[in-house]
């Protein structure tokens, strides 16, 4: 292995070496480079590597020393692909973003510091915004032609894209999404860097999960026209939420490369100080979120896949002053099959219940194979003493997340399979609670009963679908009655 690393340390400094005059003579950007960006990479995981192999040598496997020379490694490592992701930029940014969303699944030294992938997003230069535009919505068109005002400062910049305000000839305010130039030329070589290296450098590296999914996905979120086709469709399927605000698209203004909507302003989901500021409800809230993605997950199995608090906004509407959730950012959502989605709500149901039977069951049933316990731990971020008393009827404690933490760092190889086992639908739910348990933290409103309440009301109203396929009228009225009894349960539970 060792050989293996040096062999790669020293293939791109050749590179590198042999290629310098020629793009000094050429005046190339050298990020613009895949051999650069693939040098880069190698580098840093020959670093990385040799500083796991290296760092244990005269240290007893066990010991408190063991572990605080482990913890110290993770975090250099750590900080390190957070230096290679900020370097490489676009995809490589992307995946360590969801690498940073992995809570529970990976050492907390990994998660912490990639976390702040989301604030350390590169800016295009208002050069490269305005060709984007042109080439996009017309070559002669100036901007002034577009729009009465543009802000050259981004309201925010993401791995993939940036987000201008400006204003349209007829005074409305809009978010202009404009994707960053060199993002889809550079996006499908960076992926086969990541495969590349992963392949060559550890071929039984169990998360190759994670590069089939950024392949799969990052031609969708470069795709800003299927992102407004998201935000219509959620916005009509979850029509009957009045506390739910998704920005309309303006479709003349919109392109493969941009995205042009109403702007919506507000303070971000995780921004308790912005919520008291505006009298905003912190339990209403979380509540009315987990509504959003309980009914995305349970009845319609189609989830917004992204909602890191960049990505979800509360405000007070201007017109009604009703508090609402502002849900952005559409390129990411995971259609889940029905039979899939029947599965997990059957799941949940039990975990909720404490039916240890049907949680075995449906867990095995979703390809958790002997794991399940493993999974279970892994769904619900609890412990397994708590999955056994009821995760509904059981608060989560500050010495429950170290044993998790703590055990996630022990069972590394055994959630890197099983992660391999599940569907590949599991892959974006699992990152989607992650996210959604980390804000419900922040919020201090995690394993509140009114989530589980919602989502146990989502979950029978899911399962009722039998009613449909019923052959008749008799079997269609008992499911009808079964479905109007469980609610009424709910509801009665509620109210006590």
């Amino acid at each position: 292995m060792a050989g293996r690393l040096l062999k790669v340390s020293s293939l791109a400094t050749a590179v590198f070496a042999s290629s310098g005059f020629y793009l000094y003579s050429r005046q190339l950007d050298l990020n613009d480079l895949s051999v650069v960006r693939f040098g880069r990479a190698a580098a840093t995981t020959a670093v990385i590597s040799y500083d796991y192999l290296t760092a244990f040598k005269h240290v007893e496997h066990g010991t408190d020393e063991y572990w605080a020379i482990k913890s110290k490694v993770h975090r250099r490592s750590a900080e390190r692909l957070r230096d290679l992701c900020c370097a490489n930029r676009g995809t490589f940014i992307k995946v360590g973003q969801h690498l940073g969303a992995l809570d529970y699944l990976l050492p907390e030294e990994y998660t912490s510091t990639l976390k702040v992938l989301h604030s350390r997003a590169p800016q295009s230069s208002m050069e490269e915004i305005q060709q984007v535009i042109r080439e996009d919505l017309g070559k002669e068109l100036q901007l002034s032609e577009l729009f009465v005002s543009f802000e050259e400062k981004p309201q925010g910049a993401a791995s993939l894209a940036q987000v201008h305000k400006a204003v349209l000839h007829d005074g409305r305010t809009v978010a202009v999404k404009v994707q960053h130039p060199k993002v889809q030329r550079q996006s499908s070589k960076d992926i086969m860097v990541i495969e590349r290296a992963v392949h060559w450098l550890f071929p039984d590296f169990a998360f190759m999960w994670l590069v089939e999914e950024a392949k799969k996905n990052m031609p969708l979120e470069l795709d800003f026209l299927n992102e407004g086709l998201n935000a219509v469709k959620v916005s009509n399927m979850l029509a009957d939420f009045p506390f739910l605000k998704v920005p309309m698209i303006h479709w003349d203004l919109s392109t493969k490369r941009i995205l042009t909507m109403e702007f919506a302003e507000g303070g971000q989901v995780n921004d308790r100080d912005y919520m008291k500021k505006h009298h905003i409800n912190v339990n209403e809230i979380s509540e009315n979120l987990g509504k959003i993605y309980s009914e995305m997950i349970f009845v319609h199995g189609f989830v917004h896949c992204d909602p890191h608090p960049g990505n979800v906004l509360v405000r007070k509407c201007p017109q009604s002053k009703k508090t609402e959730i502002v849900l952005l950012d559409h390129g990411l959502y995971q259609v889940l099959q029905p039979d899939f989605r029947l599965d997990y709500c059957r799941l949940w149901q039990a975990l909720i219940n404490s039916d240890m039977s049907g949680m075995e069951r449906y867990s095995r049933r979703l390809g958790a194979g002997d794991l399940y316990p493993l999974f279970a731990c892994v769904l619900t971020a609890r412990s397994w003493k708590a999955v056994n008393a009821g995760i509904s009827s059981v608060p989560v404690t500050h010495s429950e997340d170290v044993e998790i933490r703590t055990n996630a760092a022990q069972y590394l190889p055994q959630i890197s399979e099983l992660l391999n086992r599940v569907p590949r639908q599991m892959l974006l739910l699992l990152k989607t609670n992650d996210l959604l348990r980390g804000i419900e933290t922040t919020l201090q409103t995690r394993a509140s009963s009114s989530s589980f309440i919602n989502m146990s009301r989502c979950c029978i109203r899911a399962m009722a679908h039998k009613r449909s396929k019923a052959r008749s009228g008799r079997r269609r009225l008992q499911i009808t009655l079964a479905e109007s009894l469980s609610l009424w349960k709910l509801s009665a539970y509620e109210l006590l």
